[in-house]
Formats: structure tokens, C-alpha cells, sequence
């Protein structure tokens, strides 16, 4: 039962930090440096390097700016764009990390297991704050960035305390994003096409009237008129 519980525990400390730090890593560094610190978090071995003080203090200053940057329309996406290049890696590490002192070949499968998860909850931020920043107000994206941050802390707080409950609620999650992660894209093409339009980049499409005025051409039509007077036996018309 023991062995039991260390797996789910260490199955929940692995999912659950490479999952929030695809949405906010600074947040989770500071989770995690400050409880193994203070002694509230049990970390392996391998995570113990976040309980340094230069780590901490690294993790609250970038999470300071990451707060504003967050929080500010346009300049959230130009993060989020950046950071997809340090939050999935970051994730692979925490969850390679996370499974604690195992075979080299268990920390490579954690890593990338830890590394789709974190792109998996990265992609699904991005692309959802990109269709909020099309909204002109600014209160969503402070409402996006507060929720998103309780979240992480949350679903945290939830993997220590009940490891089960948080993979049944990661599995639910991730059964969301298979239906939802498509139609965000989709949209956000839509939207990018739009743009492109107004700002003559992208050209206009034909319409399906035009598609078809243009793709029937004149020689068609007489093929088409020679037919119809063979079939009801009329002379097709000659010219003079």
C-alpha cells in the first residue's frame, strides 16, 4: 500500500509540474522552491536545486514580470510566444526531475512525457489568450491571467494533497483539450486570415459565384449548347 501511494504521489508530482508550468513557470518554481524550502513539500532529490535562494529569487523576479506582461493585451501573446521555447523544456526537466532517483531510461520517458504535457497546457493558454485579445477591453485578460494563476497554485496544491484527485481532473482535462484545441486554431486562423485581408497580405478568395463564372469558359458553354441540340434533334447554330 505504501509503494502504492509513493507511485501515485510521485505520478501526480511529475504530471502536475510539468502541466503548470506550460501555463505559468515562474509560478511553479516558486511553489516548489519556497514549500521544499520551508519544509511543506517533500521534493526529490533532483528538484532540491529549486530550494537554492538564487533560484527563488530568480523565479519571483521573472514571476513579477511575467504578472504585468500577463495581464497586458498584445504583450500577453509576444510572451507566450517566447516563453514556448522555455516552459516546454522547463517541463521536461521538472518532470524528469520529479521521478526522483530511477534508471536513465524512466527519467527520459518522465522528460518527454513532462515535455508534451507542458506543450499540451501551452498551446491550449496561447491560443486562448490569442482569441480573448481579439475582445477590445482589457478586463478579460486580467480575469484570464488571475484564473489562470489560481490554477497553477490550485492544481499544485491539489497533486501534493490528493494525488488521485488531481490525475482524474488532469485525464479530464486533457480529454477537454482533444475537443477544444482544434476549434481554438481554427479560429485563430480565421482570425489571422481576416487580418491578413484587411492589410492586403493575404488575398481575397473568390466567392463560389466567382469560382464559377470564372470556370466556365466560353468553349464549355458552346460544347454544351452543341449537346442539347443533338439530344432534341435541332442543327446546332452555324455561323455566317
Amino acid at each position: 500500500m505504501e509503494s502504492y501511494d509513493t507511485l501515485l504521489a510521485t505520478l501526480a508530482l511529475t504530471m502536475g509540474a510539468s502541466w503548470a508550468s506550460g501555463i505559468n513557470l515562474y509560478a511553479v518554481l516558486l511553489v516548489l522552491g519556497i514549500g521544499g524550502a520551508t519544509g511543506n513539500i517533500d521534493l526529490p532529490p533532483d528538484l532540491l536545486v529549486l530550494t537554492n535562494p538564487l533560484v527563488i529569487g530568480a523565479a519571483g523576479l521573472m514571476y513579477a514580470v511575467e504578472f504585468f506582461a500577463d495581464k497586458t493585451p498584445g504583450v500577453d501573446t509576444g510572451w507566450d510566444a517566447i516563453h514556448t521555447f522555455i516552459r516546454i523544456p522547463a517541463g521536461a526537466l521538472l518532470a524528469a526531475g520529479a521521478v526522483g532517483d530511477v534508471s536513465p531510461g524512466i527519467e527520459i520517458a518522465a522528460g518527454l512525457l513532462g515535455g508534451s504535457m507542458a506543450a499540451t497546457s501551452h498551446f491550449t493558454k496561447a491560443g486562448s489568450r490569442m482569441l480573448i485579445n481579439t475582445s477590445p477591453e482589457p478586463v478579460s485578460n486580467w480575469l484570464a491571467s488571475f484564473a489562470e494563476d489560481i490554477v497553477v497554485v490550485g492544481g499544485l496544491w491539489t497533486a501534493f494533497n490528493y494525488p488521485l484527485l488531481f490525475l482524474v481532473l488532469l485525464a479530464t482535462f486533457l480529454l477537454a483539450v482533444i475537443w477544444l484545441l482544434p476549434k481554438i486554431w481554427g479560429l485563430i486562423k480565421l482570425i489571422v486570415l481576416k487580418i491578413g485581408r484587411f492589410l492586403n497580405i493575404v488575398e481575397e478568395e473568390p466567392s463560389i459565384i466567382e469560382k464559377g463564372v470564372t470556370g466556365f469558359s466560353g468553349k464549355a458553354l458552346g460544347e454544351g449548347l452543341a449537346s442539347q441540340s443533338k439530344s432534341s434533334g435541332l442543327d446546332p447554330p452555324r455561323k455566317n
